[in-house]
């Protein structure tokens, strides 16, 4: 998934080899949480080396996710029957998607083909009665769930994320949306996910690493990833304007006024020993903002690198193509 802020590529090299330079290499013994988890990417790459994951989003499409990628850990029975079901059911004519985010529905917006929106009606609507006539586990339903949402998300037609969508079908959109499964790694321990605000949260949990990723500007994701929450929980309500919003979080980190609050009230309640702070150059906080605050609370450290932007599209962000990361490093 193309996502704002995606820790993929960082993921590869830097994060990793920077903890496990602070923390040690071995790394087995040790609780990691990852408490702005987005698609759970960096949970995902230090699930089978940690002890165990907690991960955390204050948005369902993103709790969905983790479901399935961090808490599922064992192989779940009839994956394969189970999409393959879904994917040859005869289409619905009148869901909620397909009313109100397909052309073919109320004739205003098109985030979806008239087919896929269909087809997204009808695998959500069978998951859910599964799930509630008792034919599938929980570990089974967050996986269909999460499938869903990234194949939806590949035929969508947008430019990456959902404040809009475009006035004609993309290629990518016009392809006919194929459930896959959301494959997820193996490993014998058990881990949990939350879908909580992080501030709350952290007075509930303790470990031995806090990843700390938090929105760096004043981009609403609960605004800018709005459509996967609506298939995520598929409960009706009256779409908002030409894009159709739906009412969503507000992050106290996205405001100028209030991030700093926020930031030091997370870091003063972690009851974790080694903290890492994703951050970037183009961020509401300076480095000095956060060194300033970090400091209060331990021994601070900081490590950076160079960070391809995120582009939506080719006419968006054109500034430099690339920014600065920084990783802020804390033992309390």
């Amino acid at each position: 998934m193309n996502y704002i802020g995606s820790k993929l590529k960082l993921c590869q090299d830097f994060l990793p080899k920077t903890i496990k330079g602070v923390c040690g290499d071995d790394l087995s013994a040790m609780i990691f949480c990852d408490i702005f988890a987005g698609t759970g990417i960096v949970g995902r790459t230090f699930k089978t080396s940690v002890k165990k994951v907690i991960s955390n989003d204050i948005e369902y499409y993103s709790y969905v996710l983790n479901k399935n990628y961090i808490e599922n850990h064992l192989e779940i029975a009839a994956k394969a029957d189970l999409l393959k079901e879904l994917n040859s059911l005869p289409l619905l004519e009148n869901g909620f998607i397909y009313q109100n985010y397909c052309l073919g529905g109320n004739g205003e917006r098109q985030y979806f083909s008239d087919e896929n929106g269909k087809k997204i009606d009808t695998m959500r609507t069978k998951i859910e009665e599964w799930k509630a006539e008792n034919k599938i586990s929980d570990n089974q339903y967050y996986f269909l769930l999460c499938s869903l949402l990234e194949c939806a998300d590949k035929v969508a037609n947008t430019a990456s994320v959902y404040g809009a969508y475009l006035k004609k079908l993309k290629a990518s959109a016009q392809k006919t949306l194929v459930l896959e499964a959301a494959e997820y790694e193996l490993n014998k321990n058990e881990h949990k996910v939350y879908n909580k605000d992080s501030n709350v949260l952290i007075k509930e949990i303790e470990g031995d690493i806090l990843y700390l990723d938090p929105p760096y500007n004043a981009r609403q994701y609960g605004a800018n990833y709005h459509l996967l929450n609506t298939i995520a929980e598929y409960k009706t309500f009256l779409p908002k304007g030409k894009t159709g919003l739906r009412e969503y979080a507000r992050s106290k980190y996205c405001s100028a006024v209030t991030v700093k609050e926020q930031f030091e009230e997370l870091i003063k309640n972690a009851k974790f020993k080694y903290i890492f702070l994703s951050y970037n150059n183009e961020g509401l906080m300076s480095v000095d903002d956060v060194k300033k605050i970090m400091t209060k609370y331990g021994r601070y450290d900081l490590a950076q690198t160079d960070y391809q932007r995120f582009k939506a599209d080719s006419n968006r962000f054109n500034k430099a193509d690339s920014t600065v990361e920084y990783l802020h490093i804390l033992e309390k």
